[in-house]
């Protein structure tokens, strides 16, 4: 398992029946997570600096309750990178912070790649890889179908100090963009994507990971340039194994390139127990050094 262990604004504090209590900068959180099994004890009755609580509808959605006072918007860091975080719907607050591990790999990549690097980031959501990317020097393309989260990448990006690196933000179906890309003649020397189980694009296009990806990933080679620098797919879709990804990359990227392909759950410490939250699948494809 990937770890996300270099944390210091961030900090996954205990976790119980359901539900997780995290740190963001100062202000602690509540949330729901499914993967939560386990018994440690009622949380909310365990500690009295909870800032907000995400109660789960049975409905569906939810709400979040103040249970003290609460910034609407706060930044937090994660080494050199700046993220804004917001309470928003659906329990969630723009960042996922597992993915740290694939901002480390990602930076280090392209610092010693000693070239420069063209990243196409597809379902980029608020734009972590695409800070993390353009923090070590690479331009980026950044493809979301939703403008709210495109403009919240931009703030992210303005936030740690990027705003005048190469960045392209692209509010579009990204299936259809990536077929125009085709078209065009244009090539990446890495991509990385963070597909939905379920999505709609801009223009109401439906996605289902399970029908769609492989057909992505496919049209992703044709995008790729002659020396790929990665490749990487992250998963949250619960009932897939970590092998249907990697049986994925080995079926598309595998017979076009040389390189190493392999998939790990990515998780984050839990500081009270010293257990690990699973938190989702990461597949890559690296070439051989």
């Amino acid at each position: 398992m990937l770890l996300a262990d270099s944390w210091k604004d961030y900090e996954l504090i205990d976790c119980s029946n359901g539900e997780k209590l995290e740190r963001w900068g100062n202000t602690y959180l509540l949330r729901p997570d499914p993967q939560i099994i386990w018994d440690t004890g009622i949380l909310k009755n365990k500690y009295n600096n909870i800032n907000s609580y995400y109660h789960r509808s049975d409905k569906g959605g939810g709400y979040w309750e103040n249970l003290k006072s609460t910034p609407s918007s706060w930044k937090i860091k994660y080494k050199d990178l700046t993220f804004n975080i917001k309470q928003m719907g659906f329990k969630h607050t723009g960042l996922f912070p597992e993915q740290a591990v694939n901002w480390d790999f990602m930076m280090e990549k392209i610092k010693n790649s000693n070239r420069k690097i063209k990243v196409l980031n597809l379902f980029a959501y608020t734009g972590g890889a695409t800070v993390a990317c353009l923090k070590s020097g690479a331009s980026v393309v950044h493809v979301d179908s939703s403008r709210g989260m495109v403009d919240w990448a931009k703030e992210n990006v303005k936030s740690s100090g990027l705003e005048n690196c190469e960045v392209r933000y692209i509010v579009d179906d990204v299936v259809k963009f990536v077929k125009r890309e085709i078209r065009r003649g244009n090539k990446y020397d890495a991509i990385v994507m963070d597909p939905p189980s379920y999505g709609r694009g801009s223009n109401k296009e439906v996605w289902n990971i399970e029908t769609d990806l492989y057909n992505l990933v496919t049209s992703c080679t044709e995008v790729l340039s002659e020396k790929p620098l990665f490749f990487i797919i992250n998963s949250y879709t619960t009932g897939l194994s970590k092998e249907v990804f990697t049986n994925i990359l080995n079926l598309t990227l595998g017979k076009k390139y040389v390189g190493k392909i392999y998939s790990e759950e990515i998780g984050i410490p839990i500081k009270s127990n010293n257990l690990v939250l699973p938190c989702g699948i990461c597949s890559r494809f690296e070439p051989y050094e």
